[in-house]
């Protein structure tokens, strides 16, 4: 029962990337585009055959692995996090990084690319999609997470070891 929500949510994250993509393919495919905001923002049709940035274009096999290896480290990770309101942060910033690679991943198995398709073209910044803004929104907040919510002690669940008391 504790992992239902997490599986709802990540089931519903998921749906919302794969209808973006859905969407992407039938209103931006083979066309230049929706300009927003001209020269600054767009929706524009990509197929990446990489990973973040267009890093490692053509490596599926690699890509397909490595995501597997994340998700089965997020799923033992997750486990371990205490349910306290003090974790809730963490346990979403998990759900989301989750959903971002499931999205992707099922794109590269059905199609061997992933949909991408918001453009910042003000600073030529690498085309992007949903699944995308989740991992990386997590991310970021993991790092200020980390920085400035955390200590050290938080963090005692995954397994480190306690400091020892001495006696004076």
């Amino acid at each position: 029962m504790k992992y239902i929500k997490a599986g709802i949510a990540v089931l519903l994250l998921v749906l919302l990337d794969q209808w973006t993509k859905v969407l992407a393919v039938r209103h931006l495919m083979n066309t230049d585009g929706i300009t927003f905001i001209p020269k600054v923002f767009r929706l524009y049709y990509l197929e990446n055959r990489g990973s973040a940035f267009g890093l490692m274009q053509n490596q599926k096999v690699f890509l397909v692995f490595f995501t597997v290896i994340i998700l089965a480290a997020l799923t033992f990770l997750y486990r371990k996090i205490p349910d306290t309101g003090r974790m809730m942060p963490l346990k979403i910033a998990a759900v989301l990084i989750y959903a971002g690679a499931i999205g992707n991943f099922i794109d590269r198995i059905r199609q061997s690319y992933v949909v991408d398709f918001f453009y910042f073209e003000l600073i030529d910044f690498p085309v992007f999609n949903v699944a995308d803004i989740y991992v990386t929104t997590a991310a970021i907040a993991l790092i200020i997470l980390v920085i400035f919510y955390y200590k050290d002690e938080d963090f005692e669940f995954l397994g480190g070891k306690k400091a020892k008391k001495t006696k004076a």
